[in-house]
């Protein structure tokens, strides 16, 4: 039976478990509040659904509890993190901190990074730069679930992209989004309530259309975004494509078919040409453009601009980026996290396994 719980006790709970297969105290309250961000957010694919995957991956000696996260080469502006194995929870903030605090000191900063693991929501580690009156950027490869248009192969993984905006009085500009045309996370939510997926989503192991939430189980694969070559794919592809090669080539990650896949039970490919899964961050002074009060000011006009916009018939209003998710999250701090019945059997057996309980 589904079943919702403060947010304070999912968090409590999975910084517990975090601490429990060896992080540090600080380490688990990184790790644990980037994950709840995705659940306050209402991107229910990346957050305490995924708590057990990590586990499993630190079971298969995938993943480092206690990472020497360190920079391997800098300029003043750029640097190459490694994140040595650790959770993309805790290595992703670490990177993103180097970026902000780059550009605190010459304007901008970029940081590219190797060996590390899955990192949760992009936008989580975008947003840092927010209160430093900052524009973040932040993105990640995946491991190859997706075919390149014309392609029947898996090269690309999800692989999002998300930026985040400061403004005046108008909430942040938040974009945060995958270059498929779904992330392989809402495919498991459609798997959990037995339902087909929309149009151009997935396709057959023979490059065929499908509406089969478990087609890559069978050897199929997601799309990029626009789904097929007449609704702009080749674009979704490109896109993909940047992050792939910002985040793994550019860092010495793995990239293409070689990213390490998240599921603990899967093989590792082999002859990987890198370390780990990579990452991409950055970090731009609004001041080092123009004077701040002057941009978040002209921000706010951008967004109530969109915000007056006529909406077309059957909807209510034209969404800003990150808006959704802005009242998603006040939502979940006021009335409680709502978590499936599967999702809450997994965490039941986790807890039981390390002695640790929220029920």
């Amino acid at each position: 039976m589904d079943q919702t719980f403060t947010y304070q006790q999912l968090l409590d709970f999975s910084t517990n478990i975090f601490k429990a297969i060896g992080c540090s105290a600080a380490h688990a309250a990184v790790a644990a509040t980037s994950l709840l961000s995705a659940d306050l957010r209402g991107v229910d694919s990346h957050g305490l659904a995924r708590l057990t995957g990590y586990v499993r991956l630190w079971e298969t000696k995938r993943v480092n509890a206690n990472p020497d996260i360190r920079v391997i080469h800098e300029t003043p502006s750029t640097a190459v993190v490694d994140g040595d194995s650790g959770l993309g929870l805790v290595v992703a903030p670490a990177a993103m901190q180097v970026a902000i605090d780059k550009a605190n000191q010459v304007g901008s900063g970029w940081v590219s990074v190797q060996n590390s693991n899955h990192f949760g929501i992009a936008g989580k580690h975008a947003m840092m730069a927010l209160k430093h009156d900052m524009i973040g950027i932040a993105m990640t490869n995946a491991s190859a679930l997706v075919a390149p248009t014309f392609s029947k192969d898996k090269l690309l993984g999800t692989n999002p992209i998300a930026v985040a905006i400061p403004a005046g009085n108008e909430p942040a500009f938040v974009a945060d989004f995958a270059t498929t045309t779904a992330a392989n996370g809402k495919l498991e939510i459609l798997q959990r309530k037995n339902q087909p997926t929309p149009d151009g989503w997935v396709q057959t192991k023979d490059g065929l259309p499908s509406n089969n939430a478990h087609e890559l189980k069978e050897g199929g694969a997601l799309l990029p975004l626009g789904g097929d070559r007449e609704h702009g794919s080749h674009k979704g592809y490109m896109l993909g494509s940047i992050v792939d090669i910002f985040s793994g080539v550019l860092s010495g990650a793995n990239f293409g078919p070689w990213v390490p896949p998240f599921p603990a039970y899967l093989p590792m490919p082999e002859n990987m040409p890198g370390k780990g899964i990579g990452h991409f961050f950055g970090a731009m002074r609004i001041d080092a453009f123009r004077k701040g009060e002057d941009f978040k000011s002209d921000m706010d006009k951008w967004i109530q601009s969109f915000k007056s916009a006529k909406p077309v018939d059957g909807f209510e209003r034209v969404i800003i980026p990150g808006e959704p998710e802005i009242e998603s999250e006040k939502y979940h701090l006021d009335n409680g996290i709502r978590l499936p019945a599967v999702v809450i059997e997994d965490l039941q057996q986790l807890g039981r396994r390390f002695s640790v309980n929220i029920f």
